[in-house]
């Protein structure tokens, strides 16, 4: 074999691995992107049963108003809090949780709202979306993983940096997260 055959066979070689890494990252990222997406449906599937609780749990309850305040804020902050998976993002979503915990736990004082079977319906609904959303973000999560491995890993780090893919955030739990916490009731 000549010098030159064997130039071209490396360059061929090289080519071919750059696009395999290049596609490898970009179909991380729309994976990513489409998990994330995911999260966000499931996440205004939520934002939209709460008022609705709220509102069901606030005949029953109507002197309980600090524990539906700091569900109503808690709504408002992870509805702004963007578009993308970020560490504020995340404590927003798990403020909420944390605030919807102690709206459930006052309704365990109240056998007629127990009863009720739209407090019944919203409360189902609500728990199916909940478990949708850890396992959205649980699927967000192991694409970012992934991703992440990907653009850290030798030699396609390379490639990565070249093309500009960065490394993602996953959505977790910060530490000492008021979500972590079992609902306070006093009566």
């Amino acid at each position: 074999m000549s010098p030159l055959t064997i130039l071209l066979a490396v360059i061929a070689l090289i080519a071919v691995a750059v696009i395999v890494f290049y596609n490898r990252f970009v179909r991380l990222v729309n994976q990513a992107k489409e998990a994330w997406s995911d999260i966000e449906v499931q996440l205004k599937r939520r934002y939209d049963l709460i008022p609705n609780l709220i509102n069901t749990v606030k005949g029953y309850a109507s002197h309980e108003q600090v524990a539906f305040e700091k569900v109503t804020e808690a709504r408002a902050r992870a509805m702004s809090a963007g578009e993308t998976a970020t560490k504020e993002h995340a404590e927003a979503e798990n403020m909420l949780t944390g605030a919807l915990k102690s709206v459930f736990a006052i309704a365990e004082a109240y056998p007629d709202l127990k009863a009720n079977t739209n407090f019944i319906e919203l409360q189902r609904e609500l728990s199916d979306t909940e478990n949708k959303i850890q396992s959205s973000r649980r699927f967000y999560n192991s694409t970012v993983r992934d991703l992440n491995i990907a653009v850290e890993s030798f030699p396609a780090n390379v490639i990565a940096k070249s093309f500009g893919f960065a490394k993602m955030e996953l959505f977790d739990l910060p530490e000492n997260d008021e979500a972590q916490k079992v609902p306070e009731v006093k009566f």
